[in-house]
């Protein structure tokens, strides 16, 4: 009897509260729907509120080792995506680690994709190196651009091993990469005669719209064996400039329907879906007519050295043998990468050395003493230290990719040395940036200083190719940049020449600025503008 009476008194509630609403009963009114709706959002508050690193982290996924993963809560819902979606990410999430004390690793939330960030060498060898981080989070944009077919976001498995086997056994191989020297030195030599009459004609140089002509020209050389007269716009080249700013800025946009799926249905400022669904076709339609050229023009099965990307895919057989489908993504991939990494590294490269006049002035002296007035080759470049160092020093300051371009995703349970573990299905980055920018890594990391790089001066001659996590621009372990080699030859080959060839001297009605601006990748916000003097014509009459 006791147990009845408190049962029925306790339900008490449920006759009063619709009376004091005004309601005469509790399912009148939408009263049902709001009060779910309250609930659902008092349990989100409380969640997000208990969530150590926000709330794709509920239920204590950051505690799972015996050290916990610091992390900030964000806000309900979205976590940190209005803190990432605009301005510097890189520096950004520089920021939020200091302040959490969380350098070695922090947790985070993008919508519900849980994310990790490390800004230590130490641990991001650890989660580069995992095999159970072999995999990448495939963007939406990625996915629809059929990226998730070729090197850089094909999953982990015997498709990705294949094509990881054939780019270091035949695109990238050292010979491969030495025999396309010739096509290197024509895109210069073209990039030098434009950027002098350029000069000749206006009294200044605008050098990205050179470099990316170059770097295009280039890529296009070694993939598809032809390249364009820069100077005279074709249609063709035009169409391919086009698709591959359009790809950049697909690619590069920040998608919130990637960390909050059900956003797409009512939320795409960007287009994403429509312009990818425009690019496709076009992308297809230009790189299958390219393939079909080089299949009329017949196969040699003994190709040389110096033969295109087309016709080395065209020339596998056997389990080396790919899908055409499988061949456009690949070739697609490699014109869109390797047009972008050359041209904004060198032109990062050129704004220190303007700015840093008496680095200009070492490494030219170096040039003269070394090479002289004779053509700089590949060759050249091994017995050129202080050139090598300038390089690696912009690639410290300046990044290229300063999250490393692209994620990782585990796909199991990860222990790592500190006591941490990350949980399988969480997204991993590396703060590249912020390696090159802590003083307890590097000393004066602000500072432009290629001696660093000098064993003659005290310094430490660092591999830049992933061996190293203080300075791993490219990344490190199974997803290393394959392109890596060619791209580091070709901006050693191109700054040579172009300090070799001119003096480069601030452009007084437009200094530079070194501000950011992180797109796909990290470039200089604006352009910058130079006086050039020439030094050496014999390179480029």
């Amino acid at each position: 009897m006791e147990l009845g009476f408190v049962s029925k008194d306790s339900s008490w509630w449920v006759f009063t509260l619709p009376a004091f609403l005004g309601t005469k009963t509790l399912f009148d009114d939408g009263f049902v729907v709001v009060s779910l709706f309250i609930a659902s959002m008092l349990v989100a508050l409380l969640t997000w509120a208990f969530s150590v690193g926000g709330v794709a982290w509920k239920n204590g996924r950051n505690q799972r080792g015996s050290v916990s993963i610091p992390g900030p809560h964000g806000l309900p819902f979205f976590g940190s995506l209005f803190s990432l979606s605009c301005g510097l990410a890189h520096r950004t999430l520089a920021s939020m680690a200091t302040s959490q004390a969380a350098t070695q690793l922090m947790a985070f939330s993008l919508g519900s994709t849980p994310v990790v960030v490390s800004s230590d060498p130490h641990t991001a060898r650890e989660i580069l190196t995992c095999p159970h981080f072999a995999d990448r989070p495939i963007k939406q944009s990625a996915k629809m651009l059929m990226f998730s077919r070729a090197i850089g976001f094909a999953p982990n498995g015997t498709y990705w091993r294949l094509l990881r086997r054939i780019a270091s056994s035949h695109l990238f191989a050292p010979k491969r990469i030495a025999a396309h020297e010739a096509g290197r030195q024509i895109d210069c030599t073209i990039m030098l005669k434009h950027i002098a009459k350029e000069q000749s004609s206006y009294g200044t140089v605008g050098l990205r719209k050179h470099l990316q002509d170059a770097a295009l020209n280039n890529i296009m050389g070694c993939v598809f064996g032809k390249r364009y007269d820069v100077a005279h716009d074709s249609k063709e080249l035009n169409e391919l400039r086009d698709m591959v700013r359009e790809g950049f800025e697909l690619l590069g946009a920040f998608n919130w329907s990637d960390h909050l799926p059900w956003l797409s249905y009512f939320y795409d400022p960007f287009h994403i879906n429509e312009r990818c669904a425009a690019l496709v076709p076009r992308v297809r339609k230009l790189v299958q007519r390219i393939i079909e050229e080089h299949k009329n023009r017949g196969s040699n099965k003994m190709l040389s050295d110096n033969a295109d990307f087309v016709d080395v895919l065209l020339s596998l057989s056997g389990e080396e043998n790919l899908e055409e489908n499988d061949m456009i993504a690949i070739l697609w991939e490699m014109i869109f990468r390797g047009t972008d990494t050359t041209a904004l590294l060198t032109e990062w490269v050129m704004a220190e050395l303007v700015l840093n006049p008496n680095i200009q002035a070492k490494l030219q002296k170096e040039l003269d003493r070394v090479v002289g007035n004779k053509s700089i080759t590949d060759a050249d470049i091994a017995n050129l230290p202080y050139l090598q160092a300038v390089v690696k020093e912009t690639l410290r300051v300046h990044p290229p990719g300063p999250l490393l371009s692209w994620s990782r995703y585990s796909t199991s349970d990860m222990q790592l040395s500190n006591g941490m573990l990350i949980p399988a299905n969480t997204t991993a980055m590396v703060n590249m940036w912020a390696i090159t920018h802590d003083s307890n890594v590097w000393s004066e990391p602000l500072l432009f200083k290629p001696e660093r790089f000098l064993e003659s001066d005290g310094g430490v001659n660092m591999d830049v190719r992933g061996n190293d996590l203080r300075l791993a621009p490219f990344g490190a372990g199974r997803r290393v940049c394959p392109g890596k080699n060619l791209g580091l030859v070709t901006v050693n080959l191109w700054v040579a020449k172009l300090v070799q060839n001119f003096k480069w001297t601030p452009n007084q009605e437009k200094l530079i600025d070194l501000s950011e601006v992180l797109k796909l990748s990290c470039e200089m916000l604006n352009p910058f503008s130079s006086v050039v003097v020439p030094r050496n014509s014999s390179s480029i009459v």
